[in-house]
């Protein structure tokens, strides 16, 4: 166990965060809030000494990160993200309490996008910029922008880059992995600044534009207005729409088109069977919804729109759906576990996870009829190895025992009912966002207790690492010499 390259690491993400906190501070100024100057410096000082000496106590040896350092790296990581990111919040005062502050923080790096806020008007320019700047952070994963920006001599930081990216199967896209970590933030980039300029072509306000833009990049979810995209244009729900698809898309497709290796990017399954999802549905609610709007546009519009934001788990809206028929809210549910693409910015089971067990389940049929038969499980024209199909197996019992663990917990609770906190735990497992009920998308979590919250605060986390960093880095074999 390399102890110390961890504490390294976790310092190394930690001086990171300080930089990046200087972008909610101009951001403070050029408004004029001089508490949020003050809280987001303050915060800044805090994060630099404390990843300074983090560094400096913890020098490493050895900088060679195995499967086991990089879970830890990873969970801890995010852990103290998370503490130092609420701290804004705390000393502005904006969000007073600890459990709501963290809860909001820990929301958005996991890019959820459940809030405890129910006027998020009320909040100052910088602490807005800053919560949606969490979800682009959080979006592509924080230890994959450190590997794409400082040096290492390790050769095994793909280990970090499995630990934190989603999916079954993470590879490199080049040999490389600090260029492949690159290659995803150039890709990251350019397609966040693109919606950018497309917001503002459809006049949205310059600062909408930017929090809109990161907030869907990271498949996040926060809003500055309660009613989240339902008061802007038909054009900006469009802009967004599309954008939140993109985002759903993995990554690697976007590099394998600009090097027109269109083959590859057209016959990948998963990109097909995910826009098969988003049609499929989207037509199934519109059908649902349109007695409400008597007008075909507006039904196309908000249902394109919402499964959208469900399937890669922004969670913005543009209607209350607490109010649209049973049916339609039925697909929406059903959505809250899919999630995108393998290797995209979304949350969710995966749609990789959810073919590979549809053609477990076939082959295990077709086995039944021919036992002496002998069937391989094929994905992406690979056949896959019993460690990969037992590795999506083995997740799956686990992501079930996570929801039902948080809903278990969660029913403790006087104040809510089984619907609202089914859904809670399933939108914050899967970093969705809006549930039903009580935690709705004109809702909030903010009336949750601090123990709920909590709960709700490591189901987000559990669920964007997906599961397996977290329980590691908590179980105490784990720290063991051998």
């Amino acid at each position: 166990m390399n102890r110390r390259m961890i504490i390294y690491m976790v310092g190394s993400i930690i001086l990171l965060e300080a930089v990046v906190l200087m972008l909610p501070t101009i951001v403070a100024l050029c408004y004029q809030e001089l508490n949020g100057v003050f809280a987001f410096s303050l915060t800044i000082i805090i994060a630099s000494v404390t990843g300074l000496v983090m560094r400096l106590v913890a020098k490493p040896h050895s900088r060679v990160i195995y499967a086991r350092e990089g879970f830890i790296i990873v969970t801890f990581a995010w852990l103290f993200l998370s503490l130092l990111g609420c701290l804004p919040f705390l000393i502005s005062q904006e969000i007073p309490n600890f459990f709501d502050a963290f809860f909001e923080t820990v929301s958005g790096f996991t890019t959820t996008g459940a809030s405890i806020l129910r006027e998020v008007e009320s909040m100052s320019y910088g602490m807005l910029f800053w919560r949606s700047f969490t979800h682009w952070l959080g979006g592509m994963g924080v230890l994959v922008l450190i590997m794409a920006i400082l040096p290492s001599d390790s050769g095994r930081s793909i280990h970090i880059l499995r630990a934190e990216m989603a999916g079954p199967v993470v590879g490199k896209i080049v040999p490389k992995i600090k260029e492949t970590a690159r290659i995803l933030y150039y890709l990251y980039f350019a397609l966040t600044f693109l919606e950018f300029v497309f917001l503002l072509l459809g006049q949205m306000p310059l600062f909408d534009a930017a929090v809109h833009a990161l907030g869907t990049a990271g498949t996040g979810g926060f809003g500055i207005h309660s009613d989240s995209i339902a008061s802007y244009s038909p054009y900006i729900q469009w802009v967004i729409t599309v954008f939140m698809v993109l985002f759903g898309v993995n990554f690697n497709l976007f590099y394998f088109l600009l090097l027109r290796k269109f083959k590859t990017v057209f016959g990948n399954r998963e990109l097909w069977f995910y826009l098969g999802i988003l049609l499929v549905a989207s037509g199934i609610i519109t059908y649902s919804i349109y007695p409400i709007y008597n007008n075909f546009g507006d039904s196309v519009r908000h249902s394109c729109f919402q499964v959208a934001s469900i399937v890669s788990t922004a969670g913005f809206s543009t209607a209350d759906f607490n109010l649209w028929p049973d049916l339609a809210k039925g697909v929406i549910f059903i959505l809250m576990f899919l999630g995108g693409c393998a290797g995209s910015t979304a949350g969710g089971l995966k749609l990789s996870r959810v073919i590979i067990m549809l053609k477990a389940i076939q082959k295990d049929i077709r086995h039944l009829l021919h036992p002496r038969s002998v069937a391989a499980v094929k994905f992406e024209g690979k056949t896959l190895d019993d460690e990969t199909m037992h590795g999506v197996t083995t997740y799956f019992a686990l992501y079930i025992v996570l929801i039902a663990a948080t809903f278990l917990l969660l029913s403790f609770e006087p104040s809510f009912d089984v619907q609202s906190n089914l859904t809670a735990s399933v939108t914050c497992c899967n970093n969705v966002g809006p549930g039903f009920g009580l935690v709705g998308p004109m809702e909030g979590f903010g009336g949750y207790s601090w123990f709920s919250k909590l709960v709700l605060t490591f189901a987000m986390l559990f669920g964007r690492l997906e599961i397996y960093p977290v329980l590691l880095a908590f179980y105490p074999r784990t720290w063991t010499k051998k």
